[in-house]
C-alpha cells in the first residue's frame, strides 16, 4: 500500500495487530514504526489507531471469549486478518461506546473486502451484528466458583499470571491489580531543572494546548492529557522535560547523586534515570551509561544532548560480565535490571502475552549474575541501588536478601528520601514496592544498599 495515499485508520490498526502477532515484537515498537510511515495521518487518526491497537491487545482474551460465543468458527481456526478485523470490531462495540455500532460493523466489512476476502465479508458482518445485539447478555464464568477463569477472561490476563499473583496476594488485591493494569494512565513527565522549573513549564505546556496537572509524589513530576504527540511539542524539543513515570523518578532520588560523583548505570537505556541523576548533580561529575545495544546508547546520547547534559559517557558493555577496570571506581552504581515488566502492563499490555513463568526464573538468574559481577565497582562505603519495573518477589526482595547474604552490602533506610505517603515498614528496611492500583504509578521496586567499609 502507498503510505501517502488515503488511509483507513481501522485498516492500519488491523495490519499492525497482524504484524505484532507475526513478529512477536512489542506493540509500541511496531505501532511507532507504522504511525511514522503513514504521512497523511492526522493527530486524530493516530490517536484512534493507537486506541484500537492497544485496546484490542489489552482485552484480547476477553474479546476472543466473546467472539467464540457467537462464531461457529473459533478464533484459533481463523485467518489472522479476519481474526483481527473481528477483534477491533468487538473492541469498538464492547469498550468504545462513543463509536456507533453501525460504523464498527460496516467498516469491518469494508476492510475485509479491501483485503480481498469478499467471500468472508458476510461472515464478519454476521458475527459482529450478532454480538452487538447480545453484548449485554454475555455470560462469564461465575466469580465465586471459577475465580481464576473469571479474572482471566474479564481482564484478559493469562491464567498463569492470575494463579501466580494469587499465590502471593489476596483475591481482592489481585482483582484490583488486574483492573488497574487495564486503565490507561496519563503521560507523566519530569521537568528538567537545568532548563526550567515545574511552575514555568506548566505554563508553557498550557500555552502549547496541553492540559497539565501536578504529580502525586514529586514536585518535578507533571501529568499531561490532551496531547497527541509529545515529541512535536516545542517544549520537548527544547529539552524542558523528559517523559518518565514517577516510580522511575524515585530511583534517582533514592540513589541521591551529588555534584562531583562518579556513577555507573549498568543497564541504562533509554536513559531516563541517568539523565535524572545528571540533572540532580547539576551536570557536574561523571555518569557512565552502559548497554549492550549501540542504537540504545545513541538514544541516551540524543536525550542527554536535548536536555543540555554533557557528563554522560556511554559504553557498550554487558552487565553480566565483570569489567575489571571499573572495580572500586564508582561512588554509586545503579542496576535497573532487565525484568519481567509485569509492573508496566498498563502501558505495554502485550507484556501479558510475551512472558511466561519460566521467563521469570531465567530473569532471576540473569539479575543475580549482574549483581554478582558488578558489586565490586562500588567503592567501600558507596551506594548500590537496584530497581525493576515488576512486582514479582523473586525478581525483587528475594534477590536483594540473597545478595546481602553473599556480598558485603546492607540495606539502608530510604524513608527520608520519600514523601510521607510512601513511607512504611519496608522503606525503613531499605526498599520500596509500588503497585499501580495502590500508588497510581507503574509497579516498581527500588532498594538502596551500602557497601561495608
Amino acid at each position: 500500500m502507498n503510505k501517502n495515499s488515503k488511509v483507513n485508520p481501522r485498516k492500519i490498526a488491523v495490519s499492525i495487530l497482524c504484524e505484532i502477532d507475526e513478529e512477536g515484537k512489542y506493540e509500541n515498537l511496531i505501532l511507532q514504526k507504522n504511525l511514522s510511515q503513514y504521512k497523511k495521518l492526522t493527530s486524530l487518526d493516530k490517536a484512534f489507531i493507537t486506541e484500537l491497537v492497544k485496546g484490542a491487545l489489552e482485552n484480547k482474551i476477553h474479546i476472543d471469549y466473546i467472539i467464540n460465543q457467537y462464531s461457529k468458527m473459533k478464533t484459533n481456526k481463523m485467518k489472522p486478518w479476519i481474526l483481527n478485523v473481528l477483534r477491533i470490531g468487538v473492541y469498538q462495540i464492547k469498550f468504545l461506546t462513543k463509536v456507533p455500532v453501525s460504523a464498527a460493523c460496516n467498516e469491518s466489512v469494508k476492510i475485509t473486502k479491501q483485503r480481498g476476502y469478499h467471500f468472508l465479508s458476510s461472515f464478519v458482518n454476521g458475527v459482529l451484528r450478532n454480538i452487538s445485539r447480545n453484548i449485554d447478555q454475555i455470560k462469564y464464568p461465575n466469580e465465586k466458583t471459577y475465580p481464576i477463569q473469571y479474572l482471566s477472561i474479564l481482564y484478559s490476563y493469562p491464567t498463569w499470571i492470575i494463579e501466580y499473583w494469587l499465590e502471593q496476594y489476596p483475591y481482592s488485591f489481585v482483582k484490583a491489580l488486574c483492573e488497574a493494569g487495564n486503565e490507561t494512565p496519563n503521560v507523566t513527565i519530569r521537568c528538567n531543572k537545568l532548563k526550567s522549573n515545574p511552575k514555568i513549564l506548566q505554563q508553557i505546556l498550557q500555552l502549547e494546548g496541553v492540559e497539565v496537572k501536578t504529580g502525586h509524589y514529586i514536585p518535578q513530576a507533571l501529568q499531561l492529557t490532551k496531547t497527541s504527540s509529545i515529541v512535536d511539542l516545542p517544549s520537548f524539543q527544547k529539552g524542558f522535560f523528559q517523559v518518565q513515570d514517577e516510580s522511575s523518578m524515585l530511583v534517582a532520588i533514592i540513589l541521591d547523586p551529588k555534584p562531583g560523583d562518579t556513577i555507573i548505570d549498568l543497564c541504562s537505556a533509554p536513559g531516563g534515570k541517568a539523565t535524572h541523576c545528571a540533572e540532580r548533580m547539576n551536570n557536574q561529575g561523571i555518569i557512565v551509561a552502559r548497554d549492550i545495544y549501540d542504537y540504545k546508547l545513541h538514544m541516551i546520547q540524543d536525550t542527554a544532548k536535548r536536555l543540555g547534559i554533557n557528563i554522560i559517557e556511554t559504553e557498550n558493555k554487558d552487565a553480566t560480565l565483570q569489567d575489571k577496570n571499573s572495580i572500586e571506581k564508582a561512588d554509586k552504581i545503579l542496576i535497573d535490571a532487565p525484568c519481567s515488566g509485569l509492573g508496566i502492563i498498563r502501558k505495554k499490555p502485550d507484556i501479558k502475552f510475551q512472558k511466561t513463568r519460566k521467563d521469570i526464573q531465567k530473569l532471576v538468574v540473569l539479575q543475580r549474575e549482574i549483581l554478582k559481577n558488578s558489586w565490586q565497582y562500588v567503592k567501600p562505603g558507596g551506594i548500590l541501588v537496584y530497581s525493576t519495573c515488576t512486582i514479582t518477589s523473586e525478581e525483587n526482595i528475594e534477590n536483594i536478601l540473597w545478595f546481602t547474604q553473599h556480598y558485603p552490602f546492607v540495606l539502608e533506610d530510604i524513608s527520608n528520601f520519600l514523601p510521607s505517603t510512601l513511607q512504611d515498614e519496608n522503606t525503613k528496611k531499605g526498599y520500596l514496592q509500588l503497585y499501580p492500583h495502590l500508588h497510581q504509578t507503574d509497579g516498581f521496586f527500588i532498594a538502596r544498599l551500602r557497601r561495608k567499609e
